[in-house]
C-alpha cells in the first residue's frame, strides 16, 4: 500500500528502492474508524497525514455553531491543520474519518529530518507546498467570485469522485450554500 506514497513522490522526484525505504521508515502507519477524530479544535497538531486508502474532512466551527468545510482528503491527499503543525500551536480545524481510513503519519521532526537528509525530499515537499497554495487561492477567489452554480461545477469538475462519496449536506457546507440550495443545482 505504500506504494501510493511512492508513486506521488515520484511524480516529483525519482526514487532509489533505498532512498523510499528510508523515506517510508520515518512515517507511522494508523487507521481511523469511519466518524473518528483524527484533529480536534484545541489540540496540538503532531503529524501531516498521507491518505492512503479513505476519506477525511476538515472543518471549522464558528461561533454561532455553524460548521465550514475547509477542505476534503481522499487517497493519495495530505492533510492537517497546517497552521497548527508548523508552529506547533492549537488546532483551529477538526479534521474526522468519513469513511474508514489509513494514513501515513509524518511528525514535523521526521520530515524536518528528512528534508535536511534528502534535497529530493525538500524538493518534492517544497513543490507539494506551491501546488496547496496554488490550490487554496484559486478556492478563495472562487468563493469570492462565483455563484453557487458556477462552485458547484467547479467542484464536479475538479472531484468527480467525491460527489458519489459524500452527502450532500457536506458539498453544501464546502460549497459555502444551503442544502436546499445544493439541491437545486443538483436537479
Amino acid at each position: 500500500m505504500s506504494e501510493i506514497l511512492r508513486r506521488q513522490i515520484e511524480k516529483i522526484t525519482p526514487l532509489t528502492d533505498q532512498e523510499f525505504e528510508y523515506i517510508l521508515s520515518h512515517f507511522t502507519l494508523k487507521k481511523i474508524k469511519k466518524h473518528q477524530i483524527l484533529i480536534q479544535e484545541g489540540d496540538t497538531v503532531q503529524n501531516d497525514y498521507f491518505v492512503m486508502n479513505g476519506l477525511l474532512k476538515a472543518s471549522y466551527l464558528n461561533k454561532e455553531g455553524k460548521e465550514h468545510i475547509m477542505q476534503f482528503a481522499m487517497e493519495d491527499w495530505w492533510i492537517t491543520d497546517y497552521q497548527a503543525y508548523f508552529n506547533q500551536t492549537e488546532a483551529t480545524f477538526t479534521i474526522d474519518a468519513l469513511e474508514s481510513t489509513e494514513v501515513l503519519t509524518l511528525s514535523l521532526y521526521n520530515r524536518e529530518k528528512l528534508c535536511a537528509d534528502m534535497h529530493k525530499i525538500e524538493h518534492f515537499f517544497r513543490k507539494k507546498s506551491n501546488n496547496g497554495y496554488i490550490a487554496l487561492q484559486r478556492r478563495i477567489l472562487s468563493l469570492l467570485n462565483s455563484n453557487a452554480k458556477e462552485r458547484y461545477e467547479q467542484f464536479i469538475s475538479q472531484y468527480p469522485t467525491l460527489l458519489q462519496r459524500l452527502p450532500k449536506t457536506l458539498i453544501a457546507s464546502y460549497l459555502g450554500v444551503s442544502r436546499e440550495t445544493l439541491s437545486r443545482l443538483s436537479v
